[in-house]
């Protein structure tokens, strides 16, 4: 049954029509904000390695469109739902835009904070020897290729592409865990450098953060694809090996129907 009372007078075909229209609609905005959280992520971290504060600032004024966004999606996918009343496949789509929007924003707020370290810090902070024992030059590399490729996955649904960022999460993740110690090690040659050090962290903490959002992007795309859900697997090992197991099965239904 369809939400609005007034729409059972409309003949199915027009009412499929206007699903589309909808649906179509809501792709459209929330690519829009993939392609403007990918833009501020990308800024952001040229700006980082730059010392651009000037990029930094649009990166904040920026940042307000991103949470515009997001109201305006919110509200149009909950107002989606209450007139069409959608099920199986539309139901799982915009179950899917709800998350994703949410994520797409924190990820900009990772971008924000990240662009609030560059102000901050009026003295030249970059130390090529600091860049390469902490690899944050891989690790925003990596962030910036994880989020056009999980915008891509989306774009042309492509579950493959989706479950490969799970993969590269994990380097993130190995970064995160070894610039402690190469922090640490750092202080101990620079002594005055303790306050910068716990902000530089927090750089490299929102990095890995938004590479746990991107993986949470992944999840969505193939929910929607596949109806799969991942999130009730908390091991990550375990999840990996979920996945795997999941994509030697698909190859192995398409070598049995060639």
């Amino acid at each position: 049954s369809i939400g609005d009372p007034a729409i059972n007078l409309v003949p199915r075909r027009m009412i499929r029509e206007a699903v589309e229209e909808e649906l179509q609609k809501i792709n459209s905005e929330v690519l829009e904000m993939w392609e403007l959280v990918l833009d501020q992520m990308k800024n952001v971290c040229e700006a980082f390695f730059t010392d651009d504060k000037e990029k930094a600032w649009e990166v904040l004024i920026r940042e307000k469109r991103v949470n515009a966004c997001e109201t305006k999606l919110d509200c149009d996918i909950e107002d989606f739902m209450a007139r069409f009343n959608p099920v199986a496949i539309d139901l799982r789509f915009t179950i899917a835009m709800l998350k994703i929007i949410t994520d797409l924003e924190r990820i900009g707020d990772f971008a924000e904070n990240i662009a609030r370290f560059i102000i901050k810090h009026e003295e030249k902070y970059l130390d090529d020897s600091l860049l390469e024992k902490t690899r944050i030059r891989e690790m925003a590399d990596c962030v910036v290729e994880m989020l056009g490729m999980s915008k891509t996955a989306f774009e042309e649904r492509d579950i493959a592409i989706a479950y490969s960022l799970f993969e590269k999460d994990n380097v993130l993740d190995e970064i995160n865990s070894a610039s402690t110690d190469a922090l640490a090690q750092y202080v101990g040659g620079h002594n005055d450098k303790l306050a910068f050090c716990l902000d530089f962290k927090g750089v490299i903490l929102r990095l890995e953060r938004a590479g746990d959002h991107i993986t949470n992007l992944a999840e969505e795309v193939i929910f929607y694809v596949n109806a799969a859900v991942l999130k009730h697997t908390t091991d990550k090992l375990g999840k990996d090996k979920a996945l795997m197991h999941k994509l030697r099965g698909e190859d192995n239904e398409q070598a049995d129907g060639c």
